[in-house]
């Protein structure tokens, strides 16, 4: 026979718990193990992880554009927004 555990959830988690209970249609125990495997990670020989590879491509862009320059023009597109949103807010309270 397996020794008992008490367990003291927040009640966030215990809400949240309850939810996935709904979701799966599965009981307290059963859902409660799941999210722990789930969130303890892989065991066993799967639980060695695969290197994170990313694949680089050409970015393509068009002749004249500048790469390093890009965040630049996001900012300005930004601040463009913020100030068109500034003056409607001003404009309602007018």
């Amino acid at each position: 026979m397996r020794p008992i555990t008490t367990v003291t959830l927040d009640a966030d988690v215990e809400q949240r718990l309850r939810e996935a209970m709904r979701r799966q249609g599965k009981g307290f125990k059963e859902t409660l193990n799941d999210a722990l495997r789930r969130g303890l990670g892989p065991s066993g020989p799967e639980s060695e992880a695969r290197p994170f590879v990313v694949k680089s491509r050409p970015l393509r862009l068009r002749t004249g554009l500048d790469p390093a320059r890009l965040r630049e023009l996001d900012d300005d597109l930004e601040i463009a927004e913020f100030l068109r949103k500034t003056a409607r807010l001003q404009e309602r309270r007018e």
